[in-house]
Formats: structure tokens, C-alpha cells, sequence
């Protein structure tokens, strides 16, 4: 795309904003990947070097059962980053919040960092690596049980085991997020979606709730409902909340 195009569809987006609010951000792994986070379904050569199975696999609930210490060297590998830390578009959004106009976030990322931006309500539609809890009494652990538990991580309390609250294959969404996030998508003027391409299911299922004035869509490459969106910017999202 042209600056000169890209220069003028920025400019509109920001007339966007300024004109609603009741904005709602839906994000995907593209939110994450600037912070160095990777999308674990991009191409990568580890997993064949490493694994015996396909990462969709080894985040199932099936293999958390069958294979738990198989499990957590996979999660410890590849869903714990050190030192990450939150990027403009995470902090971009965080401002919105602040200023009135942003009145959610619905991510389908699992590590935390909008709220560490500043971000207060957000919804996390596949839990958070930064919560663990045991599944016998419930007790809660921080990501460093979960770092350092080799093979497994147990109990101090009653030595059960230790679930990451996310949400694996083969699981149902938490009913008190997907509501939260469907209130949130049905009462919203403006939904901005970015760096998702809106083909996992059920999340992507959510836009289907939006009744609201622009569609927003910030991906890199095209998406099932691009057609159906106000306005689509294929560019890094860094680029367009940089901008803004």
C-alpha cells in the first residue's frame, strides 16, 4: 500500500476513534508477536527437532492427561517467555481505556501483557499462563511453580497435580469470559480486530455479535471477514497504533 493511501486510512481511523465511544479491541497472536512472543502455529523447524507430535496435539487436554510430563516440557518450551514485555499496541490500548473510550479487550492471547500494559478490563477467552491452579484444593501458583517443577508441577498443599489455567484443545471456553466479551461486542460502537485471521473457532465466531457503526480490521494478511469490515489495513499493528 501507498503512504500516501496508508497516511489517509490512518487518518480516518483516527477520526474513527475521535467519533466513537464505546470501543471494543478483539486481538489474536499478531498483538503478541511484536513482544517477541511467537505464534506456535507459524512454521518452525524446533518442533520436529524436539517433538513427536504436532504442537495442537500436545496443547490437548487428552495429551495433559495421557502424557502430562510430555505436556509441560512442550509448555515450558514454548508457551513460558522470559522478560516479555508489553508493545505500543498493548499500551495504546491501555490509553484508550484510560480516557474513556476503550471499554474492553478480548484477547485470544494467554500471556498477560495487556493487563501489564495497564489495561484493567480484558477477557480472556483461553485463560492466562500467569494463573495455575492445583486440581485437587484449587490453590492458586504463580508461572514460576509451573517454570521450575521438573517434570511436573505438585501440590504443597495436598500433592496434586498442578493445571495452567488455559484453555487446551478439546476444552470449552469459561461461560463467564464469552458472556463478558459478548456484552462487550454487542454494546460496542466501534470493533477494531487485529493481528488474528479470524479462523479459530469459537472466538472468531464473536464478531458475529457486533451491531455497532465501523468494523476495523488490522491483520497482515487477509481474513474471512474482510469483505464485511469498514475498514481493512493489511500492515503490523505496531505500524497502525504507532501512528495513532
Amino acid at each position: 500500500m501507498a503512504d500516501s493511501a496508508v497516511n489517509s486510512k490512518i487518518e480516518k481511523l483516527k477520526e474513527m476513534i475521535e467519533e466513537c465511544n464505546s470501543i471494543v479491541f478483539f486481538g489474536g497472536a499478531g498483538v503478541s508477536t511484536e513482544s517477541g512472543i511467537p505464534d506456535f502455529r507459524s512454521v518452525d523447524g524446533l518442533y520436529n527437532q524436539h517433538y513427536d507430535y504436532p504442537p495442537e496435539e500436545m496443547l490437548s487436554h487428552t495429551f495433559f492427561e495421557r502424557k502430562t510430563d510430555e505436556f509441560f516440557r512442550f509448555y515450558r518450551d514454548k508457551l513460558i517467555i522470559e522478560g516479555v514485555k508489553p508493545n505500543i499496541t498493548h499500551y495504546k490500548l491501555a490509553e484508550l481505556e484510560e480516557k474513556g473510550k476503550l471499554k474492553a479487550v478480548v484477547t485470544q492471547n494467554i500471556d498477560g501483557l495487556h493487563q501489564m500494559a495497564g489495561s484493567k478490563v480484558v477477557y480472556e477467552l483461553h485463560g492466562s499462563t500467569l494463573r495455575n491452579y492445583c486440581t485437587g484444593c484449587h490453590k492458586f501458583y504463580d508461572i514460576d511453580k509451573i517454570k521450575n517443577s521438573v517434570p511436573r508441577p505438585l501440590c504443597d498443599e495436598c500433592g496434586s497435580l498442578i493445571k495452567p489455567d488455559v484453555v487446551l484443545y478439546e476444552e470449552g471456553l469459561d461461560d463467564a469470559v464469552v458472556t463478558g466479551a459478548v456484552n462487550a461486542i454487542s454494546n460496542a460502537d466501534m470493533l477494531i480486530v487485529g493481528g488474528t485471521s479470524l479462523v479459530v473457532y469459537p472466538a472468531a465466531g464473536l464478531l458475529r455479535y457486533f451491531r455497532g457503526k465501523y468494523l476495523v480490521l488490522i491483520n497482515k494478511s487477509t481474513t474471512p471477514y474482510d469483505n464485511q469490515a469498514d475498514m481493512c489495513l493489511h500492515m503490523g499493528l505496531g505500524e497502525v497504533f504507532g501512528a495513532l
